[in-house]
């Protein structure tokens, strides 16, 4: 590793040279959570061979719960603890929120995924850690739940971490994207993936085909038109990939551009969507935004969604600009009524569809 290589230390020492109004504050936050992030990464390494002799259940989100999963909400639990900053946090694995002790003048709210993709555990498929940062209200005391009800806007800070091959923290302060690479010899984030950019044009899409029959005519349209590849209307061929897995989805369109797709489907017409607002879909469509991608529900920016719950879940498409527009194009038809057809080139008619 070149010594002149930049770590996550001095990238933010730097980012606070270049702007005054950061928050040094805001900093030792970020370096609470990469600690967080090492601990979690290393239990990850180890897999089977720590045999973790934890009590599972089901959390609040009504899923089994990983011995990891509670491993690495303890271990985010602990390392932030003892951080000055923070007001309090709140985790997928946790009903409310959780107030740091003997902390009442903390000035950010942390909330957070401690293991995203955790299904892929006994698989051995990659894993991660998503967060996002928020401002405490002013004067606010003991953390409630409406302290953390703030559309993605309003997020400082927003990162993940990918336990794959490599270790990676993508972090991005609201100023570009920048991804770190962890060297495992001396135990830290070096820069290795400065300003991050997301191909507008893209040929891949990810999406879970198994909920087909339960999807919107939107998706459905979108998705057949990239399955007819260079016989149909879009006269490519396109890749469709799933990891199960958010980070490892998200970290891919960062690196080569992409769609991603939870969207909205009638399997459980009880819930408006798959993910959750807080700690799963604003903080990653902050990262696609800064990167130059795009985010939505299919109709509306998924930045600008007023939260009404802690665990609040929603539709989710974000990557490659270009494809979110066209896939809420075809939102905006269908809620007016048109039909979304298309013919193959071949013979001729192209739908207004089509470009």
């Amino acid at each position: 590793m070149p010594y002149h290589r930049a770590t996550l230390s001095t990238f933010l020492i730097d980012e606070r040279r270049r702007t005054p109004d950061f928050d040094p504050e805001l900093a030792g936050l970020i370096k609470d959570v990469e600690v967080a992030c090492k601990y979690i990464a290393s239990a990850v390494s180890r897999g089977s061979l720590a045999e973790p002799k934890v009590s599972t259940g089901v959390n609040i989100q009504g899923e089994e719960q990983k011995p990891l999963d509670v491993i690495a909400n303890e271990m985010f639990l602990q390392a932030c603890d003892s951080t000055e900053q923070l007001l309090g946090v709140v985790s997928e694995e946790m009903e409310g929120p959780h107030a740091i002790p003997r902390k009442r003048s903390g000035r950010y709210l942390l909330v957070y995924d401690p293991l995203d993709g955790s299904s892929n555990l006994d698989l051995n498929l990659t894993v991660g850690t998503i967060f996002s940062v928020l401002r405490a209200p002013e004067g606010a005391g003991e953390p409630k739940p409406e302290h953390f009800l703030q559309p993605g806007t309003s997020q400082v800070a927003a990162g993940f971490t990918l336990y794959g091959p490599s270790v990676m923290l993508v972090l991005t302060l609201g100023r570009g994207v920048h991804g770190f690479t962890l060297d495992r010899e001396v135990g830290t984030f070096i820069l290795t993936h400065p300003d991050l950019r997301i191909p507008e044009e893209t040929r891949e899409f990810a999406v879970n085909a198994s909920n087909e029959r339960f999807w919107e005519a939107p998706v459905r349209h979108y998705v057949e038109e990239c399955q007819l590849g260079k016989s149909g209307p879009r006269g490519v061929d396109f890749n469709m990939r799933w990891v199960a897995s958010m980070v490892a989805e998200v970290f891919r369109i960062l690196i080569r551009g992409g769609l991603f797709m939870y969207p909205r489907d009638t399997k459980d017409p009880s819930k408006a969507g798959r993910l959750r607002l807080l700690y799963e879909a604003n903080p990653m469509s902050m990262i696609v935004e800064q990167a130059g991608g795009a985010a939505s529900t299919g109709r509306e920016r998924i930045l600008e969604v007023k939260p009404s719950s802690l665990h609040q879940r929603i539709p989710v498409i974000l990557g490659s600009r270009n494809e979110v527009e066209r896939l809420v194009r075809y939102y905006q038809a269908h809620d007016r009524g048109e039909e979304l057809t298309f013919k193959s080139p071949l013979f001729g008619n192209r739908s207004v569809f089509q470009s």
